[in-house]
């Protein structure tokens, strides 16, 4: 895995798990071919970029972008509604060869728009209607990074819109692009360099970090860093001491040699 595909920890540290980035689009039958085109080269995009794609395993957009990401050599994992793959190929009459894994949540339509959003690092919205106007308000409430491809039908081009009219700071950041490749390459950049110090509001973040101890603070007994009070990334308890850690690296250098680390 290249560095350009890999996770940024709340420390800004790479790890070999890949970003995701979810496609939530429309999934009707008359959907123009530029639009699907479009979509198509998102997916070549998200799979060029060494990330996976995740889809809510569904017909149309979503499914032009898992194409995309597949021809590209790609991982596609899709979200389903069904509870198996008799339910997802018969009752939603959903694909299924465009997707590496399909996971089988049982909970509808609606109900697994939630997953779909939470399981991703990064939300792109291509075209759609209602239910992409669901995931859209799910992942702006949770604080997610999202992108738009503008041009691709559907409300994408009335998202602005939308969000100027909710009017509710959540610590979302949207990026707006009509053209895929350009959108990913904004959407990366702006995760590695800013949103992955707060990925979305279930994150506390660990921006109150440094070399030097404030009130409270507890030493990450790995690299030093003095990490203020609830804003560790990790923590461990071991032989009745609490250890807290600036990032998910330095807490599983800690689980691989707990003893060549002491409080200081």
């Amino acid at each position: 895995m290249s560095e350009t595909g890999a996770s940024t920890n709340v420390r800004g540290d790479t790890t070999q798990m890949p970003l995701k980035i979810g496609v939530m689009g429309g999934a009707g039958s008359d959907i123009p071919v530029e639009h699907l085109d479009k979509a198509m080269l998102l997916g070549e995009a998200v799979a060029d970029a060494d990330c996976v794609t995740i889809t809510g395993a569904c017909p149309g957009l979503p499914l032009a972008a898992a194409r995309g990401a597949k021809r590209r050599g790609g991982t596609v994992i899709g979200i389903s509604p069904a509870l198996s793959l008799d339910e997802h190929a018969f009752k939603y009459e959903s694909p299924t060869l465009a997707h590496d894994v399909l996971i089988f949540t049982g909970s509808g339509l609606m109900g697994r728009e939630v997953v779909n959003i939470r399981s991703s690092d990064i939300v792109v919205i291509v075209g759609g209607s209602s239910g992409t106007l669901g995931e859209l308000a799910i992942a702006y409430d949770e604080g997610k990074l999202i992108g738009v491809l503008t041009g691709s039908g559907g409300i994408s081009d009335m998202v602005a819109d939308i969000l100027v009219t909710c009017n509710k700071d959540t610590g979302a950041r949207v990026i707006y692009d009509d053209e895929p490749r350009r959108l990913v390459e904004q959407l990366l950049d702006a995760y590695r360099t800013e949103h992955f110090r707060q990925p979305s509001v279930f994150c506390r973040g660990t921006s109150d970090v440094s070399s030097s101890p404030v009130e409270g603070s507890q030493q990450d007994v790995v690299c030093g860093m003095w990490v203020a009070p609830r804003k560790a990334a990790a923590r461990r308890t071991r032989n009745g001491n609490r250890y807290v850690f600036c990032s998910l690296r330095c807490a599983e250098r800690f689980d691989v040699e707990p003893n060549n680390f002491q409080p200081k």
